[in-house]
């Protein structure tokens, strides 16, 4: 049997590999996972939630440079390795934009900008921003290029995008397993057992059914308030019923054939049926749904971010991101409500794909 099912699983991979779409879709996937765990590392502005606000220069163009002055605030601490992986470096500074310097023994006059045409000069003491080490007063000075540009709060939009990687990714996945734990329970029980059992489960799996899956996860959200918890919780739970239908038809087909039969014949228990010679014959199509669920997970996490009622500020989503930048479609800047779009576009589609892939590699 073990030999079989790696026999199986190995045919299944090598058709997988053939289907070019599902390898894109694989690649783009794993590139999102490694951009999640990595985001900190890899981001420009590495504070928590990629925060940084600079107002004076709300809404660049891609490919913006902006010269910064850091003045410390005094308060010198350094994350633990565990904490900057995950919520970032808190920042122990300030950033203010400058269009150029001059020095005169202990004073430091700056141009500050304001806008495009405004500056003010402001006057700093060399040894209060060094720390009373005049000679490094240039390492207060930093150039920051912004690739895909600033947000209507001056933050660097790159940096959001990735940050934001984790917040999909992590909804998908929770309410993925959410959602098949309850359907596969379920749809086992009702497809296996029948009778009474499947009577209560399908009229449930049919009520949940009725209602629109944005008005539930609307009323879910409501109910357990707003947050980052709540909405992989409401998006699992409206998620299930997709699971158990499809699991319940796999398990009436599948209890009736020969080797089920034999195995019953033998004293198996119920339990050993199901979990050792069932549930493995229908993993293929739960991993197809298991993916398309993912791709949906992340659009209704996007809309009801866009909505309000999702991920809160100022942590970092796609969804989120398009409701702070829309209005700028229609003016001078539409890429900061684009970009954040095409990402969720992008993730979907490899999805999706990879759903296709894996249906063609599973049932030839």
């Amino acid at each position: 049997m073990a030999q079989t099912n790696f026999s199986y699983k190995t045919l299944m991979w090598k058709r997988l590999k053939k289907n070019r779409g599902a390898m894109f879709g694989l690649i783009v996937i794993i590139l999102a996972v490694l951009v999640s765990l990595f985001g900190y590392v890899i981001a420009p502005d590495n504070s928590p939630n990629a925060d940084l606000q600079t107002v004076e220069i709300q809404a660049k163009k891609p490919g913006y440079s902006q010269q910064f002055l850091k003045i410390p605030d005094g308060n010198i601490s350094k994350s633990g390795w565990l904490d900057y992986f995950t919520s970032g470096e808190k920042n122990n500074y300030q950033l203010v934009p400058i269009r150029g310097y001059s020095t005169s023994g202990d004073s430091l006059s700056v141009n500050k900008f304001i806008d495009e045409d405004t500056t003010v000069i402001q006057y700093y003491s060399i040894a209060q921003l060094t720390l009373n080490k005049p000679a490094h007063i240039e390492q207060q000075f930093i150039t920051k290029k912004y690739w895909l540009g600033t947000d209507r709060f001056g933050r660097d939009i790159l940096s959001r995008l990735i940050i934001g990687t984790r917040v999909s990714l992590a909804v998908g996945l929770i309410a993925v397993l959410i959602s098949l734990t309850l359907g596969i329970i379920l749809g086992t029980l009702a497809g296996y057992y029948r009778g009474w059992i499947d009577e209560v489960i399908m009229w449930l799996v049919n009520v949940t059914w009725s209602i629109p899956t944005l008005l539930l996860v609307f009323a879910i959200t409501m109910a357990m308030g707003k947050g980052f918890w709540q909405i992989f919780i409401a998006v699992g739970l409206t998620m299930w019923v997709t699971v158990a239908r499809l699991v319940r038809g796999q398990v009436m087909a599948i209890k009736e054939m020969e080797f089920i039969q034999a195995a019953r014949a033998l004293g198996l228990k119920n339990s050993r049926i199901l979990w050792r010679h069932i549930l493995p014959n229908i993993s293929g199509p739960i991993m197809v749904l298991a993916a398309a669920n993912f791709a949906t997970a992340i659009i209704i996490e996007a809309g009801l971010s866009f909505l309000g009622i999702g991920i809160q500020p100022p942590q970092p989503s796609w969804g989120l991101m398009i409701k702070e930048n829309y209005n700028f479609i229609i003016t001078h800047n539409p890429m900061l409500a684009i970009i954040p779009g095409l990402a969720i576009m992008l993730l979907v589609l490899a999805f999706n794909l990879l759903g296709n892939g894996l249906r063609d590699a599973v049932t030839p």
